[in-house]
């Protein structure tokens, strides 16, 4: 079976009703490809509304979402909340998380079996910085995030993990991976997963490409062998979405 061409849209801190509400209708409107996954991530606010709003076939993904079942964690939101309002997806390792919030390999690996233990499916942000990229580190930066992970999961939890691959320094720069760098790590990442996970992961996990990924690129990083979709951020708010949702078509 062939993976799952899968698309996420990361609108980060962006929106509001009108406006997330105007996305969604679009979506829906538009003629998608439906051999793709869809799922937006619009903030924690919108969750709600988004699940209402949107077809069936669309998923809604929360931001972020914290290890613990509940308690006295103020602003965080837990596995089970996100299930009882019907958000089966979570981004978890952003590198806004990881840069800005200071959050840790260690810490986000428990934040993906949480939400795995939990019945979620987890868009999992894996990535190098510009200074990591020139010092010749993207892979053992890419491969210490993963390894955090596989120390946390089960080999067969990894079939609800979507990898998203996001060198940081083309998120929100207008800088693109070429399609040689992107396919380069994505199938480091896969032979990462044969290795250190099992053949059947390494065949079925999907990695995807984060990074400034517009309705101009899309098309010639979908070609790449080891390219099973997008994670996208500023381009996701805007109407050139649906022309990467179907960037395969």
């Amino acid at each position: 079976m062939p993976r799952q061409f899968f698309i996420g849209g990361n609108f980060k801190m962006n929106g509001t009703a009108e406006s997330i509400t105007s996305i969604i209708n679009n979506l829906n409107s538009s003629q998608l490809d439906k051999s793709s996954e869809v799922v937006i991530s619009p903030p924690a606010l919108y969750l709600t509304l988004s699940r209402q709003l949107a077809n069936p076939n669309i998923g809604v993904a929360a931001q972020n979402v914290f290890d613990k079942p509940n308690g006295a964690f103020t602003g965080e939101i837990s596995v089970e909340q996100l299930r009882d309002t019907k958000i089966n997806w979570a981004i978890v390792g952003h590198s806004e998380r990881r840069v800005i919030l200071k959050e840790s390999d260690e810490f986000i690996a428990r934040k993906v079996k949480a939400a795995v233990d939990g019945g979620l499916e987890v868009i999992f942000c894996i990535g190098e910085t510009l200074e990591e990229r020139e010092a010749n580190k993207t892979i053992d930066v890419v491969t210490r995030q993963l390894n955090a992970a596989a120390k946390e999961l089960s080999k067969e939890q990894w079939a609800k993990v979507v990898i998203a691959y996001e060198p940081v320094w083309a998120i929100g720069t207008g800088k693109v991976a070429t399609t040689e760098q992107a396919q380069e790590v994505h199938a480091a990442i896969r032979k990462w997963l044969a290795d250190a996970i099992s053949a059947e992961a390494s065949d079925n996990v999907r990695v995807i490409y984060g990074g400034s990924v517009s309705e101009k690129n899309c098309k010639e990083l979908a070609k790449q062998p080891d390219v099973d979709g997008f994670l996208v951020g500023g381009a996701s708010l805007k109407p050139a979405f649906v022309d990467i949702v179907n960037a395969r078509l």
